[in-house]
Order: C-alpha cells, then structure tokens, then sequence
C-alpha cells in the first residue's frame, strides 16, 4: 500500500478545518430560522456533506487496512487518540472504527469515552490513581501507575465534586473536570450518602427514551438516574480496633458475570436506558442482603438465594494483623505505601452452592489505597467498569465517625 501515516494526519486536518467551516454555516442557518426546530435538518445536512468527501468513498478494505494499523499503533496515552480522530472523520470511519476498537475486557484499553462504563479486563487490572483536591473538594481519576510514573501518558478519566447538603452528601460525577452540571452532557452519575455516611447510593444518569426523538432530541434533554449500586459501612459503636468493613451490592452486575463462561453487562453507548434490569436496593433494604458482616471483618451468608438474576455482592478483603507492626496489613503488591483506615481490597462475597471457582472467589476486583497526601491508587478489573470502580473508591473518602 502506497500510503503513509504523514498523509494521512495531513488529510485529518484538511477535513477537520472543512468540517468548522460547514458547522459555521450551519451555526449561521440556524440562527436566521430560530423559530423552524431545523436543528435535527441541519445536522442531518451536516453530515451529509462530510459523508460526500472522499475520505467517504475510499475502498472498504483499504480504509479496514488503515484503521487497523491507527488502532494498533496506539496502545496506551496520548497515542491511543488516533483511533478516536479516525472515528471523528464520518459515518463510514465511525461505523468501522467502532467495530475494530474493542471494549476493555477484551483489550485492556481505554478509547472511547463509553469504554468507562464496560467491564475492565479479566485477567490483569488497569491501574489508575486518583488525586484529591482539598481547596475545591474535587477528585480526579487518572489513567497510569502514579504522577510520578505515568509522565505524559497519564489521561484525566473522571472527576468527581463533593457537596455537603444539610442531612447528606453527594458526590457529582463528570467527564469534564470543569462540569458538574446535572443538565450537561458530561454527567454521568452521582453517589448519595445518609446522615451518618454509612451507606452511599451509586446513580448513573441515562436519557429517557421517552424524549429521545428526532424532533426534540437537542431540545429537550430529559435526563433520569438509574440505581446501580449499593455500598454499606458496618457501624462500630464500641470503637474496636480494626480496618472499616463494607459491603458493596451491585446492582447492574449479576452473580454469574463471575460464573464460568459469565458476562457481565457492557454498554455501547450513553443514550437509552440498560436492557438489563436489576431491583433497586434502597437503604432500608441493604439490610436485607443475603450477606452480614461477621467478626472476621468478612461477609458471611445470611440466607441461600438461588436466583440467576441476583446482583453481585463485593466484600472486603479480611486484612490479617501483623505482630511486629503492631498494625492491620493486606498484600497490595507495592501500589500502596502509606497506612490508612481508607485502604481495602474488594472481592467476591460468594454463596454456598454457586459454581464459582475458589480462585475467582480470592481474586481482588477493586483495590484502593494511599500513596501521598492527595494521592491514591486504583486498580480494579471484570466485571466492574472504571466508571463504577471510581464511585466505590469515592465512599471511602466521606466522614464516617460511627465506623471507625
């Protein structure tokens, strides 16, 4: 093939400064008809112009070919933003690329922003840290080891605001450090608290299908929050020594996403509602969970419940008390350094009976933990995605006096 990656890059920006250039004009249409609801017409023009291009009409294999090498080329930050200007060229490029990129589970790769809310890989975790920001009460998510490891591949996934309210806190999750609008595209859930900061509710934001039409879609954005996660804190009213104990009862994950040849749920893109469906367990229902804490500072069966369509329960992992520290120690595997009651490991509260491998029942989900002041690492893998993960790890930043 008599192409180079060179030309390639020169023809994006041609095509990007041609595709400003056509949504100004149709920014000018849209202004003299303000009152005609053309905005669905022009877009459709919009891309109508771009899809007449040439880059529209290359040859299927040829354009296979391309995007294939663009997305191997990148494999971590900032390189992996090729495939992302590929899918930004038209339809055509969108369509393939979105074939060729595959989910995390299957990859281990960050891409698209809707790759935040798919499993993460089986087999070996993506590592993350999050860094705390006291003056504004923001947490950002970061892709990468550390600040100091990572350099220039480090990407900001998530951020995160923390408000108090009067008898709770809420923590506003978002694509855009600088957005924490509940009206904004870059929503993407929040994580609500009780007055005692025990247990913490995880919404994700989806639209409506209801107002997902193609006369007020832009018009009218109707935004909903569906329940996807439970995490409870066991109250220590007798101020015993030992680390917190939580139990985290996902709610959009079944308990056979860990079952041998299970999956767990992967969405493919922000709009419309989950197909898959799971009753939403309120505060007053955590308690009910087919799991209670124990004196092990683990999760044990409260009762058999033999359903396929149960949600996944997260324990955290019992640490083990280490004499000569005179401490509590859990095996992180040098991604955490400094001793902190925020530390834990999460994995698998499973029930007798389930057909779930030993080693899958030991295998850590989520791990979180101190390294600096305002930093701390997070590695989590399947099922959970970073999107869920995050919102785990942002509990363990609220005051909780009734469990320590």
């Amino acid at each position: 093939m008599g192409i180079s990656f060179k030309s390639v890059i020169r023809e994006f920006k041609e095509m990007k400064d041609g595709i400003s250039g056509v949504s100004r004009k149709g920014s000018d249409l849209k202004h003299l008809r303000r009152q005609s609801y053309i905005v669905p017409e022009a877009s459709t023009s919009l891309w109508a112009l771009v899809d007449q291009g040439r880059w529209a009409d290359m040859p299927p294999e040829l354009l296979l070919d391309i995007i294939r090498r663009v997305e191997a080329s990148g494999t971590s930050w900032p390189a992996r933003r090729n495939a992302i200007a590929c899918a930004s060229v038209c339809r055509s490029w969108r369509g393939l690329t979105k074939e060729i990129v595959r989910t995390p589970e299957q990859c281990g790769l960050l891409t698209f922003p809707i790759s935040l809310k798919q499993p993460g890989p089986r087999n070996a975790p993506i590592q993350c840290f999050i860094r705390r920001e006291r003056e504004t009460s923001t947490y950002r998510l970061y892709l990468g080891l550390s600040p100091a490891l990572s350099g220039n591949t480090t990407k900001m996934l998530l951020a995160a605001k923390k408000v108090r309210r009067t008898t709770r806190t809420e923590f506003l999750i978002s694509l855009n450090g600088n957005d924490f609008s509940r009206s904004s595209k870059n929503f993407v859930g929040k994580l609500r608290s009780n007055f005692l900061g025990t247990k913490f509710t995880m919404y994700e934001s989806k639209l409506s299908r209801q107002s997902v039409t193609e006369s007020n879609f832009l018009l009218h954005r109707r935004i909903h929050s569906e329940q996807v996660c439970t995490i409870a804190y066991e109250l220590n009213f007798l101020r015993t020594r030992g680390p917190r104990r939580m139990l985290c009862i996902m709610n959009s994950i079944p308990t056979s996403a860990i079952e041998e040849g299970g999956t767990a749920p992967t969405p493919m893109e922000f709009t419309g509602c989950s197909d898959v469906h799971f009753s939403p367990l309120s505060y007053s229902n955590v308690k009910k969970s087919p799991f209670r804490f124990s004196s092990s500072c683990s999760a044990e069966p409260r009762e058999s419940i033999h359903s396929a369509s149960s949600p996944l329960v997260l324990k955290n992992k019992g640490p083990r008390w280490h004499e000569q520290l005179q401490c509590w120690c859990l095996n992180f595997k040098g991604r955490v350094t400094v001793a902190s009651v925020k530390n834990f490991q999460l994995v698998a509260a499973v029930e007798p009976g389930k057909n779930i491998a030993a080693a899958e029942q030991e295998k850590v989900i989520l791990q979180f933990g101190k390294i600096g002041r305002d930093i701390f690492t997070v590695d989590y893998c399947y099922p959970l995605s970073a999107f869920q993960a995050f919102v785990i790890c942002l509990s363990s930043f609220d005051t909780k006096p009734a469990c320590e």
